[in-house]
C-alpha cells in the first residue's frame, strides 16, 4: 500500500473516532442537561431577595443538580402563573386572595402557605428633601386616594408649610402585593389608588426614580430602602421610624406585615422542591437578616416545618388582607 492510501486511511480513520467522540459528548451533555432538576419561582419583588438568597445558596450545596429561576411578576402576577401550574412556589407580599383561592380551586391546585420574614414598608423621599421629616397617614391617604388623582400634584398641598414643588409620585404596579397593602392599609381599600404615578413591579426602578428627583416620594419593601440608604430616605410614618426594633415591638404600624412562599401541591412531592423548601426554613431567618427583612422567630420557623412535613394546606387568612398584624398574632394564626 502507497504511502498516500496509508496517509488518506489514518485520516478517514481519525476522522471516524472524532465524529464519534464528538458524538457521546453531545449525549453526554444531553444526558447531564436532563439529570438538573429545575424548580420555578415567581410572585413579589418585595419576597425576591430573601428567596434568592436561598436559591443562591441551595444551588451551592446541589453542586449543579437543581436550578432554581426566580422571578419578578408581583404577587399578582405571581399568583397568576402558580394557579395555572405555571410555578412550584409563589412569593407572595400578602395572603392570597379570594379571587386567587377560587382560581387555584378550579385547577386542582392546593397550596401551603409558609411565613418567612417580616417586612416594613417604607415610604421614601430623595436625600435632598427637607421638609417631610415625618407624615401621617392621613396624610399620605391624601396623597395616594382616588381623589387626589390630578388635583394633589405640589408638595404645599399636602401640608401647611411645605413648599411650593410638585410631587413626583413612585409606587408599586397594580400586580403588587406592596401596592395592595399599602392601599388597604392607608387609604382604606386594596387598589383604591390614584393612576397619575410612575409604576413598576420592579423596586429597582422606583429606587431609581425617587433618588434622581428631589421631589419623588415613593413607598416599597424595607430591603430595597437597607439597600440604597446612600440614596434615598426613610420618612417616618406617624412618627415612627422604620426598623426591626419598631417592626418586632408593633409600633411601625399599619405598614409592618409578613411575608410569605406558597408551595404548590402538585409540587411538593417533588424530591428538589420539598428539599429545598426545608432548607429555605432552616436557614431563613439568617438569610432575611442578610437582605435586611426581620426574621421570625425560630419557634415561628419550626411551625411551618411542621405544616410543610404534615402538608397542612389553605391560609389562615381567608382569602383576605392581613393589615396591622402584629408578629404575635400572626404567630398565634399559624399555631392553630
Amino acid at each position: 500500500m502507497s504511502k498516500i492510501n496509508l496517509k488518506l486511511n489514518s485520516l478517514i480513520a481519525l476522522g471516524a473516532i472524532a465524529m464519534v467522540g464528538a458524538t457521546l459528548g453531545l449525549s453526554m451533555s444531553a444526558v447531564q442537561s436532563q439529570s438538573v432538576k429545575t424548580i420555578a419561582i415567581d410572585g413579589s419583588s418585595t419576597v425576591f431577595p430573601i428567596t434568592e438568597a436561598a436559591a443562591e445558596e441551595f444551588q451551592k450545596s446541589q453542586r449543579g443538580r437543581t436550578r432554581v429561576t426566580v422571578g419578578v411578576s408581583g404577587t399578582g402576577g405571581g399568583f397568576k402563573k402558580f394557579c395555572r401550574g405555571e410555578t412550584d412556589i409563589s412569593n407572595a407580599s400578602r395572603p392570597i386572595l379570594q379571587k386567587e383561592i377560587d382560581a387555584c380551586k378550579a385547577a386542582g391546585i392546593r397550596y401551603i402557605e409558609l411565613p418567612v420574614a417580616y417586612d416594613a414598608l417604607t415610604v421614601v423621599v430623595n436625600p435632598q428633601n427637607s421638609w417631610a421629616k415625618s407624615l401621617s397617614v392621613a396624610e399620605l391617604k391624601k396623597i395616594w386616594e382616588p381623589g387626589a388623582q390630578g388635583k394633589v400634584n405640589n408638595w404645599s398641598q399636602v401640608r401647611q408649610g411645605f413648599p411650593n414643588a410638585p410631587l413626583k409620585l413612585f409606587g408599586p404596579g397594580t400586580n403588587s402585593g406592596t401596592f395592595d397593602y399599602f392601599t388597604e392599609a392607608v387609604v382604606g381599600k386594596a387598589k383604591s389608588s390614584r393612576g397619575d404615578y410612575t409604576a413598576s413591579e420592579d423596586d429597582n426602578v422606583l429606587v431609581q426614580g425617587v433618588s434622581r428627583d428631589k421631589n419623588a416620594l415613593g413607598y416599597f419593601g424595607y430591603a430595597y430602602y437597607a439597600e440604597n440608604q446612600k440614596r434615598l430616605k426613610a420618612v417616618p410614618v406617624n412618627g415612627v421610624l422604620p426598623s426591626e426594633a419598631t417592626v418586632r415591638n408593633g409600633k411601625y404600624s399599619p405598614l409592618s406585615r409578613p411575608l410569605f412562599i406558597y408551595v404548590s401541591s402538585k409540587s411538593i412531592d417533588k424530591p428538589e422542591v420539598k428539599q429545598f423548601v426545608q432548607y429555605y426554613l432552616q436557614n431563613a431567618g439568617q438569610f432575611a437578616k442578610e437582605v435586611r427583612y426581620v426574621a421570625l422567630p425560630s419557634s415561628a420557623y419550626t411551625t411551618a416545618q411542621n405544616h410543610l412535613n404534615k402538608k397542612r394546606f389553605g391560609t389562615v387568612f381567608g382569602g383576605k388582607e392581613a393589615v396591622g398584624l402584629k408578629i404575635e398574632e400572626l404567630l398565634s394564626r399559624e399555631a392553630r
